[in-house]
């Protein structure tokens, strides 16, 4: 699905804008959630340089949008977005459902709760960003595509050490728990690949997902 459905948005401009806008919209989601989740007067280098990297990648996408589409996509408006209610409610579920397992399993609250939280969401959407982009970035190059997101997958590679690297810090059976958040975001993701493909007009029999 992934592979199929992303090489017909980047051989149309007007799917490839949105496309890009929607991976803006999505990266500046993270950023505000990550800037929520900060504590008033404990927040550390990490999640201040994680949350400035994300705002940038925010930026960078939105500005590529002029190499395939020249004035499109000037807002995160639902019409200039690819499947843009279920993009707006992507990291929003994500964080609800982890949120309330790690209250329920860990007894977590306040402060503590939102930190957790975000380490967990923030590990599954990086995950998903090893994944997706690479995928990306090798379409754009087999089309000659003057977008690039090299960087940002390089940047992506660093968030994801950084967050085991907490999440070992926090607990040694992270992974248990992170198995959970995991396999509920693949439900998302995969939901969010199928009301994208269906609205770029990708049949089922065309989709390969590898």
């Amino acid at each position: 699905m992934l592979q199929s459905t992303i090489e017909h948005i980047v051989t149309d401009p007007t799917l490839h804008a949105k496309w890009l806008n929607t991976l803006s919209y999505m990266e500046n989601c993270g950023a505000r959630m990550i800037s929520k989740c900060e504590h008033p007067t404990r927040t550390n280098l990490m999640v201040l340089k994680h949350a400035a990297e994300e705002h940038r990648h925010a930026y960078y996408l939105k500005k590529m949008i002029d190499r395939v589409q020249e004035g499109a996509c000037e807002t995160y408006e639902v019409e200039e977005l690819l499947a843009g209610h279920t993009s707006r409610h992507y990291l929003h579920r994500l964080d609800i459902f982890a949120s309330k397992y790690l209250q329920e399993k860990l007894g977590l609250a306040g402060e503590e709760l939102k930190y957790v939280a975000y380490l967990y969401v923030t590990y599954a959407i990086e995950v998903r960003a090893d994944d997706l982009y690479p995928v990306y970035h090798e379409i754009l190059k087999k089309h000659d595509s003057p977008v690039s997101v090299w960087n940002i997958i390089k940047e992506e590679e660093g968030h994801l050490e950084e967050m085991i690297g907490a999440l070992e810090k926090f607990d040694p059976l992270w992974e248990t728990h992170a198995k959970v958040i995991l396999a509920y975001e693949e439900g998302v993701f995969q939901n969010w690949m199928g009301v994208v493909s269906d609205e770029v007009g990708i049949s089922t029999a065309q989709l390969n997902y590898n």
